[in-house]
């Protein structure tokens, strides 16, 4: 490729890879970027606040870093984002909130930090619903963000500024944050992959905000987005460096073993209605397996719907202990509608409630690692449907259920610990359809490994246009 201004179109590990050998330069690949931010993001706003200075000052440093022999880095020179909910030195940790424009980070999170030590130039921060509350990208601070493949769908939430910045090539990859489909539905939405990490793999934490209580410490983590499985894989890399900043952090074992070449396909888990298109997705991605040597059977998988009412639990008792006053302080009424329908699944939770689910989650953790053990891959739905006409869920208390229902597996698979991978396959009409991946705790390795197989069958890896 001769015209650098086309290096926007170009996956990250191309781009670093070029970077390293010297065979094009950080300043152009950010300048690419940067051109194509300002071309496509006003239809998009996906990206609400933008670095040029800081992203050419990156950029130079690691043309110099090549230039004088030294390691760049595994993503030298790669444009990416970090979501507005996670501390980035000298910018605001907004998670889409008013009351907090003013809340500027003195120190990087430890992914963010991560990020620049492997080479990433950031160029911007992506945006999150209020409280990144929704699997829609809305807030009255930034505003709404939209899918670049079609307007009319939610680009997915809450990183979903994250998954329209990468989809529409603004970025190759994108950092975001995952504690029930945050990762994995926007990347879904916006017809591109992403990984939520095991528990404890990507050190994250903020320092503009007190720690976070037990359901989220066991539950929410940081993860990358990408247009490629290979980009996937080496995002977790850079962000899966070890930072004792965060005291669940888990290193990384120096050898995995071998795992028997079995998948479960739970098409239809717990009765859940599936849409005919994405039960096609699922069963292409059964066959790309099978044909690649893969023993692969179709049945149940262990208990999902236990999960969510915990997860409701926890979440509620979260908000009800350390959020339900900046609830009520920013008073944006598509959050408070959602906190109401949560409520009204989940209920009222008290001391005894929280302590039931915790317990539960012990159980259920230990009967999915136990399966997963004979049989490491499950093949699930990201949701039951394609994805969904934008604000549907504060339609009404009908479009809300519409939604939870569709998403079982986005909430109940946190609460087990393991890894998950979102997989594009393929179009309905306009909306992407794919398929989720989860393997035994701390084999993202594993996922990346069956990711590639099923990616061979999906969409093309270009960007597309908004």
């Amino acid at each position: 490729m001769t015209d650098t201004s086309e290096l926007w179109r170009l996956s990250a590990a191309d781009l670093s890879a070029k970077i390293r050998s010297g065979a094009i330069t950080a300043e152009a690949a950010t300048e690419s970027a940067l051109d194509r931010l300002a071309a496509v993001n006003p239809k998009l706003n996906a990206v609400v606040q933008e670095m040029p200075d800081e992203a050419r000052a990156a950029a130079k440093r690691i043309d110099q870093a090549v230039a004088q022999g030294e390691n760049p880095g595994c993503l030298a020179g790669v444009p990416v984002t970090v979501k507005v909910n996670v501390d980035q030195m000298g910018h605001a940790t907004t998670n889409g909130l008013t009351i907090q424009k003013e809340l500027v980070a003195q120190q990087d999170s430890p992914v963010v930090s991560n990020l620049r030590k492997a080479g990433a130039v950031i160029i911007g921060r992506t945006n999150t619903p209020a409280f990144s509350l929704r699997w829609f990208t809305k807030n009255n601070l930034h505003g709404v963000t939209k899918n670049p493949r079609d307007p009319g769908l939610t680009p997915g939430g809450s990183s979903g500024g994250a998954a329209s910045a990468v989809a529409a090539g603004i970025c190759a990859l994108g950092h975001g944050t995952d504690i029930a489909g945050s990762i994995r539905y926007p990347a879904y939405a916006c017809g591109i992959h992403g990984l939520r990490p095991s528990i404890g793999r990507v050190p994250a934490v903020n320092f503009t905000a007190p720690d976070r209580y037990i359901g989220a410490q066991l539950m929410a983590v940081s993860g990358p987005i990408a247009r490629t499985i290979k980009d996937l894989e080496l995002g977790f890399k850079a962000m899966s460096a070890p930072d004792n900043r965060d005291s669940w952090y888990v290193p990384e074992p120096a050898v995995l073993p071998k795992l028997p070449k079995r998948a479960v396909l739970a098409s239809a888990p717990e009765g859940t209605k599936v849409h005919p298109d994405v039960t096609a997705a699922l069963l292409k991605a059964a066959d790309q397996l099978s044909n690649a040597g893969w023993d692969v059977i179709e049945g149940p998988c262990p208990p999902l719907r236990t999960a969510v009412k915990a997860q409701l639990i926890l979440w509620l008792s979260e908000f009800k202990r350390g959020a339900l006053a900046a609830l009520h302080k920013e008073d944006e009424a598509d959050s408070q509608f959602i906190y109401a329908q949560l409520e009204r699944h989940g209920g009222v939770p008290d001391f005894n409630s929280v302590m039931d689910a915790l317990q539960l989650r012990t159980k259920l953790a230990r009967e999915w690692q136990m399966f997963l053990q004979d049989t490491p891959i499950v093949i699930l739905p990201v949701s039951t449907e394609p994805a969904f006409p934008d604000q549907l869920d504060v339609s009404s208390p009908e479009g809300f259920d519409r939604v939870f229902e569709a998403q079982l597996t986005q909430v109940a698979l946190p609460f087990f610990g393991m890894p998950a991978m979102t997989v594009s396959t393929g179009l309905s009409g306009t909306a992407p359809v794919g398929v989720q991946l989860v393997a035994p705790r701390y084999r993202e390795d594993l996922l990346f490994e069956v990711g590639t197989l099923v990616e061979q069958g999906g969409v093309p890896a270009s960007p597309v246009d908004p």
